[in-house]
């Protein structure tokens, strides 16, 4: 698990968290140019249409679809180092998250990624597309991302994923889904999202009207 920030102050009144794949950045065309160097190194037949489709847990979990279990150790090493030179340039933001991460500032909140993501990798992606939340925390899936959650404070976790809906709910925290991923909206509804937008457009209405509701 790694944080970009230390711990946040105490007098920080909200805090809301973020998954980043799908729901922060569209990292589709990366993580596809990624797979298919690793397929032509290694000659493994890779169907990467079928794993952006599906993206998500870690990394390791989708290996597993496609190498033996001993080799999948050698091949996240191998993919991590393709990465950063093949899909941080063609990935870009999912529409409105710029305005997301700025409406939880403009309220006096504060954001944080909790992602499934490499963590190093995961920073290169916020680096490139100037996306500045207040912390960083990598390498957690599903039910492990309440960890972060927990350390942060954070009452509200927005993510695409079942997996981010568990995550949330698991960290006591309000989950927030957006079906921009994988996932259709009636699947996150049924796994216990508390609430499903269209899409990060949405978040800062929501956010504005979630606070005045908490404040009355």
């Amino acid at each position: 698990m790694t944080t970009t920030t230390p711990p946040h102050p105490t007098s920080t009144p909200f805090t809301v968290g973020f998954d980043l794949d799908m729901t922060l950045i569209d990292s589709r065309p990366g993580i596809k140019a990624a797979y298919e160097a690793l397929a032509a190194e290694t000659g493994v037949p890779i169907d990467t249409d079928l794993v952006v489709s599906r993206l998500g847990p870690p990394l390791v979990h989708e290996l597993r679809e496609w190498f033996p279990e001993e080799d999948v150790p050698r091949m996240a090493t191998r993919y991590r180092e393709l990465y950063p030179g093949l899909a941080i340039a063609p990935t870009v933001p999912m529409p409105g998250a710029r305005e997301a991460l700025a409406a939880v500032r403009a309220l006096g909140g504060r954001s944080v990624v909790v992602t499934a993501k490499h963590g190093g990798n995961a920073r290169l992606h916020l680096e490139h597309l100037g996306l500045e939340p207040d912390a960083l925390i990598g390498d957690l899936w599903a039910e492990r991302k309440a960890v972060a959650l927990r350390a942060e404070g954070a009452g509200v976790y927005v993510g695409d994923h079942t997996g981010d809906v568990r995550g949330a709910r698991t960290a006591g925290a309000l989950s927030v889904a957006v079906p921009t991923g994988p996932c259709p909206a009636e699947e996150l509804r049924a796994a216990g999202a508390d609430v499903v937008l269209d899409g990060l457009a949405a978040f800062p209405a929501w956010l504005a009207e979630h606070r005045a509701g908490r404040a009355a």
